[in-house]
């Protein structure tokens, strides 16, 4: 009686924890060095992704890659994710997204590398990672394997989790462009994207489907 006593009181006190306002996310949002950032992710924790094509949901697992789901959770806290594009979608290998569609956001963030974390999983279909162009450069791109691409694990590429729902969503996002309209980190074709934002991309790809937004939807 008294576990469950407890139980209920720790769930009341989790529930009760004030989420971030406002300000404090345009703050953060703005400031990599800001206090946030050094905070540590839950242990594992779910990311719902609204999109053009419908819902998906990510689950991810602080153990797998403790530095990349700690800067996750707070990127998807602080609304670096909203209103971006699925920017580089290779059919039956990846779908990528992580510049944020607003530039002068994107450019705070653009060279904001962190460390690396050994790699404790592998990069089998519906796995996700940050994309990076070597080591100790992951900044804020992030990959869905809509493949098996099991040869990135020997590379450092990183997974911290998994789809856990929709990821007929993932494989339906839109890959006509292929390599024109994101190219790839290490290929240097990205100066745009970073530039210029939605504005380029709904511009020049207008069939790219949307990130609408991504919300923290489970604390466990």
């Amino acid at each position: 009686m008294r576990q469950a006593a407890l139980a209920i009181a720790c769930i009341f006190v989790t529930a009760s924890l004030p989420a971030l306002s406002t300000a404090d996310r345009a703050r953060a949002l703005r400031n990599p060095r800001d206090r946030l950032w050094s905070q540590p992710a839950p242990d594992v924790y779910r990311v719902r992704i609204r999109t053009t094509k419908g819902s998906f949901v990510l689950e991810a697992t602080r153990s797998l890659a403790p530095r990349g789901a700690d800067r996750f959770y707070h990127l998807v806290e602080t609304g670096f994710y909203d209103d971006s594009r699925f920017y580089r979608v290779i059919a039956g290998r990846f779908a990528q997204f992580g510049i944020a569609g607003h530039p002068e956001i994107a450019k705070v963030w653009q060279n904001e590398s962190f460390p690396d974390d050994p790699v404790r999983a592998s990069n089998v279909r519906g796995t996700f990672a940050y994309a990076m162009t070597g080591p100790d450069a992951r900044t804020t791109q992030i990959y869905i394997n809509t493949g098996d691409q099991s040869r990135l694990d020997a590379m450092g590429f990183a997974p911290f989790g998994r789809v856990v729902e929709g990821m007929d969503v993932v494989d339906n996002l839109y890959a006509g462009y292929a390599e024109r309209s994101g190219g790839g980190m290490r290929a240097g074709h990205q100066g745009k994207l970073f530039d210029e934002g939605n504005a380029y991309l709904d511009r020049d790809f207008p069939l790219l489907d949307k990130l609408i937004r991504a919300e923290i939807v489970s604390p466990h």
